[in-house]
């Protein structure tokens, strides 16, 4: 099996850091397939280390649901299935109408701003058409709104979520169609934080969410027709 990963040497992180990191990304950009088994000698030989961070981050890739264990199989590149998608945009959805509801009280004008230059960031990116570009946008712009409620552990939470969310951002903007979408919706979640309108600002949010789930398990029952 060739594996095509990108390797990122970093001299300040350790090896088994390096190797997680190029896993990783690997899967969340697509170079590792939904279903793709990952071989441990293969994959050391791919990157040029021993078996040993790979054991190591695989295993990390397990805790935070990239990867799965199957029982003499081994471990192979979780599928996006509609069920992962509903528990993940669950918990999310109820995460962000909080921090929403907080950032209306909490959030400084200097914060505010910042949110508008994250959401002028993601239509740039728009423009270009490069979806890693875009979805790194999208995250920051609601790492403003996180970082705005001035609530550490709600900001930790989310955090936590970090990987299993990004996983999805990516599939809603691989659809052309819904990039304008999502311009609109920023600008609504901007446009109601900055009047400090709660009951619009978590209205807001939950549509943004709600429309996530509906296109990207739209992807998946079509990837699951034969």
């Amino acid at each position: 099996m060739e594996y095509n990963l990108n390797v990122k040497m970093d001299e300040y992180l350790p090896l088994r850091d390096v190797v997680f990191n190029t896993l990783r990304q690997a899967i969340l950009r697509g170079e590792l397939s939904p279903g793709e088994r990952l071989m441990e000698i293969q994959l050391a030989e791919r990157l040029g280390v021993s078996r040993t961070p790979i054991r190591e981050a695989i295993r990390k890739l397990e805790l935070e649901g990239l990867v799965l264990m199957i029982p003499r199989k081994g471990a192979e590149v979780a599928k996006i299935s509609e069920k992962s998608l509903r528990d993940v945009l669950e918990v999310r959805r109820s995460l962000e109408e909080l921090a929403a509801e907080l950032a209306c009280s909490r959030m400084t004008d200097a914060q505010i701003e910042e949110l508008a230059r994250a959401r002028d960031e993601f239509e740039k990116a728009v423009g270009k058409g490069d979806i890693m570009e875009m979805a790194e946008s999208d995250e920051r712009f609601h790492d403003v709104i996180y970082n705005g409620t001035g609530n550490a552990r709600l900001v930790q939470i989310l955090n936590n979520l970090r990987e299993q969310i990004y996983r999805y951002r990516l599939e809603y903007i691989k659809d052309e169609d819904k990039r304008q979408v999502l311009l609109v919706e920023h600008d609504n979640i901007l446009r109601a934080i900055r009047a400090r309108h709660v009951t619009e600002a978590k209205e807001a949010m939950r549509e943004h969410i709600d429309n996530q789930e509906i296109t990207v398990s739209r992807i998946i029952k079509e990837r699951e027709q034969p």
